[in-house]
C-alpha cells in the first residue's frame, strides 16, 4: 500500500511517520513518499532521512522516499495527504499583519487572511488533482491543508477525485469534553456539526445518556489548539448558545479583543503567530537533523496540530478497513443543514468505510448559531468561485459577505493590498490563468 504526503517538508510529517508506524498491524503501509517543491527541499531532505530512521527504529518493511517529481510520486498511490502552504510562512505572515492596518482579524483561516490563503491554495490543489485523476484515480485524498473545509468544497465541486477533508479540532474538543466529565475520551460519544473551524458540538453522549449540559457546567480555561489563547468568556459563551464551540469561533464572538492580542502581538517583540512558527521550525529542524533522534521530538508540541496524526492515519486505517466507525470530517452537505446548498461541504459526524465518508442523519443545527455559518458559508462559496476564476469582484463580494468585515472601502483597500503583495502566487487575478506549485 502506497501513501503520498504532498507537503512532505512540513514539520507535521514526523507525527504522521508516527502514526503510520502505530497503525502498521491494522493499516499495512509499504511505501510513503514524501513529496515538496525545490523551495523546500532541505526540509524535505531532513525529513526524508528522518523518517526512515524512525521506520528503522520500529523494524517495519516501510520504504521512504522523497521526491520533487509529484506525478512520479503519484503513479500507484493508495492514499494522499495533502498538507501544503503556498507561499509559505512568508505569506502566512503577510495574511496576518496587512488585515490589521484595516482594523481586521489576520488569521490563517479566519477573516479576509484565511480567503487569501485560500486563493493561493485552490489553484494549486486543483492541479494536483489533475495529476491524481491521471495517474491513480482510484487514490483517496484526505485534504489536511487549510483552509480545509474551503479546500475540500474546491476539490469536490470542480474535480473527480474522490476526496475527505479533515481537521484535528473536533478530536481536541472530545478529549477537552472527556476531560470536564473525568471520563476516558472514547467513551464519549459526541455529536459536531457546522463547517470547519466554525463547528459545535451539541451532544455528549455517555452511556446512552446526553450529557452536554454537564460538560457545559465545567469551564476549562486550556485552549484546544496552541495557537489560540482562550478567553475564560468563551466557556460563558458556549453555555449560554448551549454548545460546546470550536475555538477558532473565539475570532467572532471575541473580536475586539482578539483584534488587539494580535495587533499588540504583531507590533511587538513575539511577533505574529507565522513569525512564531518560524522560530518553532527552525528548532524543530535542528532536532530533526541530528542522526541520533529517531522518534518525534516532544518539542513538536509547540507547533499545535496536536492529534493530527490522530485524526488522518484513524480515517485511512477506517477506509482501508471498511471499519464503519463514526469519525468527524469535511463532506458534502445533500441535504444535511437545510439551510445550505447540498453542494456545499460541512463538518459533522460521518461512517467511515471503504466507499469514504456517508453522514450521521438527523443533524441538528442550533438556532443560535445557525445564522453565523450561513454568512459564513456565503463567503466560503464566493472564496471558492474567486480562486477559480480569478475576478476580483468576486474576491470583493466573498470579503463583504465575511462576518469580521465591517467597511466596504477598508475591504476594497484590503483587497487591492493582498492581491498585489500575493501577486507571483495569483495570476489568475492578473491575466494568468495556471497557479504554479
Amino acid at each position: 500500500m502506497k501513501l503520498v504526503v504532498i507537503g512532505g517538508g512540513s514539520s507535521y510529517t514526523p507525527e504522521l511517520i508516527e502514526g503510520v508506524i502505530k497503525h502498521h498491524e491494522t493499516l499495512p503501509i509499504t511505501e510513503v513518499a514524501l513529496v515538496d517543491i525545490e523551495a523546500g527541499g532541505e526540509k524535505l531532505r531532513i525529513n526524508t532521512a528522518f523518517s526512515k530512521r524512525m521506520v528503522e527504529k520500529a523494524g517495519l518493511p516501510i520504504a521512504i522516499s522523497g521526491t520533487f517529481d509529484r506525478r512520479e510520486a503519484l503513479a500507484g498511490a493508495d492514499f494522499i495527504i495533502t498538507q501544503i502552504r503556498v507561499g509559505g510562512l512568508d505569506a502566512r505572515a503577510r495574511d496576518e499583519r496587512i488585515p490589521l492596518k484595516y482594523g481586521m482579524i489576520g488569521q490563517e483561516t479566519t477573516g479576509i487572511g484565511g480567503c487569501f490563503k485560500a486563493l493561493r491554495t485552490i489553484p494549486v490543489i486543483l492541479d494536483i488533482c489533475k495529476d491524481i485523476e491521471a495517474l491513480c484515480p482510484e487514490a483517496w485524498l484526505i485534504n489536511f491543508t487549510n483552509p480545509s473545509g474551503i479546500v475540500t468544497e474546491a476539490v469536490l465541486k470542480h474535480t473527480h477525485v474522490k476526496c475527505i477533508g479533515l481537521c484535528n479540532c473536533s478530536i481536541n474538543m472530545r478529549y477537552d469534553a472527556a476531560q470536564r466529565l473525568s471520563v476516558p475520551a472514547e467513551s464519549l460519544d459526541c455529536r459536531f456539526i457546522g463547517l470547519n473551524h466554525l463547528s459545535v458540538m451539541n451532544h455528549a453522549y455517555l452511556n446512552g445518556e446526553d450529557r452536554i449540559q454537564d460538560v457545559l457546567d465545567i469551564f476549562n480555561g486550556e485552549s484546544v489548539v496552541k495557537n489560540i489563547e482562550k478567553d475564560e468568556e468563551m466557556d460563558r459563551v458556549a453555555k449560554e448558545l448551549g454548545c460546546m464551540l470550536s475555538p477558532y469561533l473565539q475570532y467572532f464572538y471575541m473580536e475586539k479583543e482578539m483584534l488587539l492580542e494580535e495587533t499588540a502581538q504583531a507590533l511587538g517583540l513575539e511577533g505574529t503567530r507565522a513569525e512564531q512558527v518560524k522560530a518553532v521550525e527552525q528548532e524543530l529542524f535542528v532536532q530533526y537533523s541530528n542522526p541520533e533522534l529517531k522518534e518525534k521530538p516532544k518539542a513538536l508540541a509547540k507547533r499545535g496540530g496536536a492529534r493530527y496524526s490522530e485524526a488522518a492515519i484513524n480515517l485511512i486505517d477506517s477506509i482501508y478497513n471498511d471499519s464503519q466507525d463514526v469519525q468527524v470530517v469535511d463532506v458534502v452537505n445533500n441535504g444535511l443543514i437545510a439551510q445550505l446548498p447540498d453542494d456545499c461541504v460541512i463538518e459533522t459526524n460521518c461512517v467511515i468505510g471503504r466507499n469514504g465518508a456517508q453522514p450521521l442523519c438527523g443533524a441538528d443545527v442550533p438556532l443560535s448559531v445557525i445564522g453565523l455559518i450561513c454568512q459564513v458559508k456565503a463567503y466560503e462559496i464566493l472564496t471558492i468561485e474567486a480562486a477559480v476564476s480569478g475576478n476580483r469582484n468576486t474576491a470583493l463580494q466573498a470579503f463583504l459577505n465575511h462576518p469580521l468585515v465591517r467597511d466596504v472601502r477598508d475591504a476594497r483597500a484590503a483587497l487591492s493590498e493582498m492581491l498585489e503583495a500575493n501577486k507571483e502566487y495569483l495570476p489568475r487575478f492578473f491575466g494568468g490563468k495556471e497557479g504554479a506549485i
